[in-house]
């Protein structure tokens, strides 16, 4: 597992470790049971704060990515799959709709916002 921080993103930096985890689980490339380093290791190899990475386990232990056992470390839970992508699924339809709403405000055409989408969607 390779996790890569960025100082210029705003988002902060425990999001960063949890957003990839959670990307790494949801791709299959973090399968369910593998063991993730110890807080302070990852603390360690990322040179960022131990407080740092408890913060970002804490967040995927609390949206059920991982599981702790104390004494032997953080592990990766059991996904239902199916449950994470209607979650997704979700979200994105709710973004999408604003999305729509934006474009109709400026007055873009649907063929627009299709060219505009798939432009995006090959990047």
């Amino acid at each position: 597992m390779q996790i890569i921080i960025s100082n210029r993103s705003k988002e902060p930096i425990y999001e960063q470790i949890t957003n990839q985890i959670r990307a790494s689980i949801l791709s299959g490339e973090l399968q369910e049971g593998a063991a993730l380093p110890s807080i302070r290791q990852l603390a360690k190899d990322l040179k960022i704060s131990v407080i740092t990475t408890k913060r970002a386990y804490e967040e995927l232990e609390k949206a059920g990515f991982i599981y702790s056992i104390v004494g032997k470390g953080s592990f990766i839970a059991e996904q239902n799959l199916e449950v994470i992508r209607e979650k997704k699924l979700k979200v994105i339809e709710e973004q999408l709709t604003a999305v729509i709403a934006n474009s109709r405000e400026i007055g873009l055409t649907q063929d627009e916002l299709m060219q505009l989408m798939n432009i995006l969607y090959e990047e």
